[in-house]
Order: C-alpha cells, then structure tokens, then sequence
C-alpha cells in the first residue's frame, strides 16, 4: 500500500489582529516559471499514463482530493439562504473542487454543494487545468464550469464586486504576494461574500527538511532550502484581516502520511507538481545527498517511532483552513470605544 492517511488531532484557533502590508516586495521565494514547469510535466505525465490504458494507474491526487472533501465539508457548514451562485477557484487544478460541488445538491436553493450554480476555474498551468477535461463530471448540471488560464499573482482579471465565493485549496503555498492576492480577492467579491481556502502550513514535512538538511551538510558542507518556505498558522489571521476581510476564521488539520520509504515520497511529490522551486534552491543536488537524506528519513521517521518493526514511514503535513468575509452593514460590529458597561478584573 503506498499511502495512508492518519489524522492525529485536530486543533482550532481564532485569530482576529489586523496588520498592514507593503504593496511592494522584492523577496520573493518562489521561482514562478520553474513551478510552472513542474506542475505541466506532472499533468502530462499523468494524462499520458492514464491515455495509456494501463491498468496499474497510480493515483497522485489522492491529498487534494482528501483536502478538497474537508474544504467543500466546511463550505456546506455556511448557512446562506440563497447560495454561492457564482463562485472563482483560485489554482483549480484538475477540477477535483468543481467535481465535489458537482457530487450534491445544495442545501437550500438549487446549484450544487454551497449553493453554487457556476465556477469559475483558474489556474495558471493551462495543462493541469485542462488534464481531466475529457471525463465526465458526474451531476454536472447542477454546477457549470468555464476554465480561465491566468497566472494567480497577476491582477485578477474581473471587475469589482463579481463573485458570491472564491475558494482555493492547496494552492496558495506557492504564491509570492500573497497580502496582493487577498486584497485582490476582496475588491473582486461582492459585499458579504466569502473567501475560503486551504493552505500548506508551515508545519509541512519537517521529517524530509530535517534529512536531507543533515545530509546535504555531511555531504555538501552547506545548506539550502528543500521544503518550503511556507506561511505560519499564527501569519494566516494577520494576512486575512490585514486585506479588509472581517469575521475571519481559521482552524488547521495535522495530517500524516505513509510511505514505503522517502524515495516514494519524492517520486509522489514530483508526480503532484509539488517539487522545490525555492529561489535559493541549489542549482543541482548530487545523487549522494539524495540517497544519503534518504537513509537518513528511512531510520529516523518510521511511522510508528524507532522501535517499530514496520518500514514505512510518515510524511506531517499542515493544512490551515480560513474563511473570511467581504464587508457589509450586516455583520456584527463592535461596539464603540468607551462604551463597555463591565469592568474585567
């Protein structure tokens, strides 16, 4: 079996402190056009595969799918009596979110899960976005669909005040400007409208930046980042509030995976599209650093602790999940400053 998923907790937290951004930034850690490539050769290798008609498929979106099903649960949670009808994916991808939708009618109203009647889907890797095009989405006629290939951290290119909902999940990790995204995110919502998403955490495959940091010093005599560098938990509340959302809330998932060894978990992470493209990445990485971490992941990070006869090993990853709201006179406010009628201590 090469995968897994454990689920060891879950913990909810509710961070509400406003902070203010640069609309300027020159420190950029991603390499945007590398990303790219990556994500377009894991979509043709996987539609290759698949046009193949060999019967031993391996599955690669097997985590997107598994957060998408926890997003769109949380979606379904929003009591609106209208709905979202017209909702934007930000880095859609294959189109799993666009299937959930499609998998259940809405609560109230009509349109599939949240209300939603049409999604636009929008990704930058035209290939990944048009990989799944040819199969058919089962219930798709309670949801309709348009693809739009455009980069995320480019201006959003809708006016103001367009959409009911933007959902994104597991694909704001690579994005340099994120406080420009969320800001744009905003203007492009209606008022009352809602942004939620999924996002890696900072918490993410500490196992596989701890080995190959060791071997690439043993082996190398320096260090360069793997994994990452991704957004804290405490840094999604400031980045949510500091763009004007209001009522923000934001809990994280821990999720564990299991796999035969590291060298499986690198091939599944090149297949997902989800290899390093850190700007200060090392030009080229020598096969014996490569095997030398993967020694190191194999003894140290057995899934169940060092003693553990089993020779799998285990992969954390954090997911942090956030809803916040375009302003609107409907919402709570709070009250005036001097007004309080209690004395606290």
């Amino acid at each position: 079996m090469l995968k897994q998923l454990i689920v060891r907790g879950c913990t909810r937290r509710y961070l509400v402190h406003p902070r203010l951004f640069s609309d300027e930034s020159s420190n950029h850690a991603f390499d945007r056009a590398v990303k790219l490539l990556q994500r377009d050769g894991a979509a043709r290798a996987q539609k290759a595969w698949r046009e193949s008609g060999d019967d031993d498929i391996i599955e690669y979106d097997y985590f997107r799918k598994e957060i998408g099903r926890r997003l769109i649960d949380r979606l379904d949670d929003i009591k609106r009596e209208e709905g979202f009808s017209l909702a934007l994916e930000i880095g859609a991808g294959s189109g799993i979110l666009h299937r959930l939708v499609c998998s259940d009618d809405a609560i109230e109203g009509e349109g599939g899960i949240g209300g939603i009647r049409k999604l636009v889907q929008l990704d930058s890797s035209s290939l990944m976005l048009h990989r799944d095009e040819d199969i058919p989405v089962e219930g798709k006629e309670r949801c309709g669909t348009y693809r739009l290939n455009a980069d995320e951290e480019s201006k959003l290119p809708f006016p103001d005040g367009t959409f009911d909902l933007v959902i994104s999940s597991v694909s704001l990790h690579w994005v340099n400007e994120l406080p420009r995204l969320f800001a744009d995110i905003k203007r492009i919502l209606k008022p009352d409208g809602c942004f939620i998403f999924a996002m890696v955490g900072g918490a993410t495959l500490p196992e596989l930046r701890s080995s190959l940091v060791m071997a690439e010093l043993e082996r190398e005599g320096g260090v360069s980042p793997h994994v990452g560098p991704f957004v804290e938990l405490s840094d999604v509340g400031g980045l949510v509030s500091g763009a004007g959302f209001n009522l923000p809330t934001i809990d994280v998932d821990t999720i564990e995976i299991a796999f035969p060894n590291a060298m499986v978990l690198m091939e599944h992470l090149q297949r997902m599209g989800e290899s390093n493209a850190c700007i200060n990445r090392r030009p080229r990485t020598s096969l014996d650093t490569f095997l030398a971490g993967a020694c190191l992941y194999d003894e140290m990070f057995k899934l169940n602790g060092e003693e553990s006869e089993n020779e799998e090993i285990e992969a954390s990853v954090q997911v942090i999940y956030a809803i916040g709201w375009s302003p609107h006179e409907s919402q709570q406010q709070p009250d005036e400053r001097g007004t309080a009628t209690l004395k606290v201590g």
